[in-house]
């Protein structure tokens, strides 16, 4: 395999998801009862053979660096190459980056300093598991100087992205930014290919020409004068653009097929954090639902997922919830479709309740 260094972009989508995003990045914004939203693209990685890996860092970082430490968990913590937190600047000012484009001229020194023939970017606000080697091999194969993976799905006008048009060959023929109209659409993923040396001249170009966007003003236009090619993932793909994308991706979870293929094979690592089997008593009831370690269950649970030292109170009916590490439910309470962030407490006998499109958000470390 050639050799890969990868750049993550660990919040550069956080206005999508400001419920989550106020106290954290969004690579360290919780999911699936023990992971963090940074784990999979970062297991990525790891499982496709990368070992140098560049954490574009943003806006309240700290839980993420406690989180990632020394990439240990990751089998990143390494003389040479391993995990690498890199600055919040745009590289021209003290400023804090504005876009993607911005962040990159802030790693240029990480890249220029990279020994590997080719880089990844992807960002961290997506749940699949995909060996990005496969990608590297089809950019060869291609001789392109750019490879941007995709993923067919329906598109939504929340947030910012890329559809494009290829050719029989997979040449990208026509890229669309925000396009207005509906229907199935090849939608880039936010995971990119390209020569280390190329992306670097890229990165310097657009500096030298007083480029502020990467899609617009670099790969939209490099439609006619770059050699863009696409690679299509096939697998399971959430992306975390909005509260309602985050829990649907977490009920996505209560399904066996996508447990499967996002858990099996290939692992998906994190921080070990070890603690208490749950304990369950005599009045609990569990049906569909993901328990984390170290939770006391003593009502009903459906349709859930609970992180870590959760506590769900006798008479307590808690249904498509989310309930995040050391939560606790008081006794008689009834939640419907909420979604409650770390240290929360809800008292005895409250009744709270959202709805699938629109779960009611509980703020970390909030009293009810």
């Amino acid at each position: 395999m050639a050799t890969t260094v990868g750049v993550i972009f660990s919040s550069i989508n956080e206005e999508d998801i400001p419920e989550l995003t106020k106290v954290r990045s969004t690579g360290a914004v919780p999911f699936g009862g023990r992971y963090r939203l940074v784990d999979f693209t970062l297991s990525n990685m790891v499982n496709s053979g990368i070992t140098s890996v560049g954490m574009i860092t943003k806006n309240n970082y700290h839980s993420l660096m406690e989180h990632l430490g020394s990439g240990k968990n990751w089998d990143l913590a390494r003389k040479e190459g391993g995990l690498n937190l890199l600055p919040p600047y745009s590289g021209e000012t003290e400023t804090l980056y504005k876009n993607r484009l911005e962040a990159l001229k802030g790693s240029m020194a990480f890249l220029r300093k990279a020994k590997e023939d080719f880089v990844v970017l992807a960002d961290s606000d997506a749940i699949y598991k995909f060996d990005y080697s496969k990608v590297i091999e089809a950019h060869i194969k291609n001789n392109a100087d750019i490879t941007m993976v995709y993923h067919e799905h329906k598109v939504e006008g929340s947030h910012y992205y890329l559809t494009f048009e290829t050719d029989k060959n997979d040449k990208i023929t026509d890229i669309q930014i925000n396009p207005q109209s509906d229907g199935i659409k090849k939608c880039y993923i936010n995971v990119m290919v390209a020569r280390t040396s190329f992306l670097l001249r890229l990165i310097q170009n657009a500096i030298q020409h007083g480029y502020t966007s990467f899609g617009r003003d670099i790969l939209s236009p490099g439609v006619k004068t770059l050699n863009l090619y696409a690679y299509k993932f096939d697998g399971y793909y959430a992306n975390i653009s909005s509260l309602y994308s985050y829990f649907n991706a977490n009920m996505d979870l209560l399904k066996s097929g996508v447990r499967n293929e996002l858990f099996g094979d290939r692992s998906i690592y994190t921080k070990v954090n070890d603690s208490a089997p749950t304990k369950f008593s005599e009045t609990a009831s569990v049906k569909n639902s993901l328990i984390a370690d170290g939770c006391l269950i003593e009502g009903t649970v459906e349709n859930s997922v609970l992180f870590r030292g959760v506590k769900i109170g006798k008479g307590a009916v808690v249904k498509n919830c989310i309930l995040m590490t050391d939560d606790i439910i008081g006794e008689n309470c009834k939640l419907s479709y909420v979604i409650s962030d770390k240290n929360s407490v809800i008292r005895d006998k409250s009744v709270l309740a959202g709805c699938e499109k629109y779960p009611y958000f509980i703020n970390k470390g909030s009293l009810i």
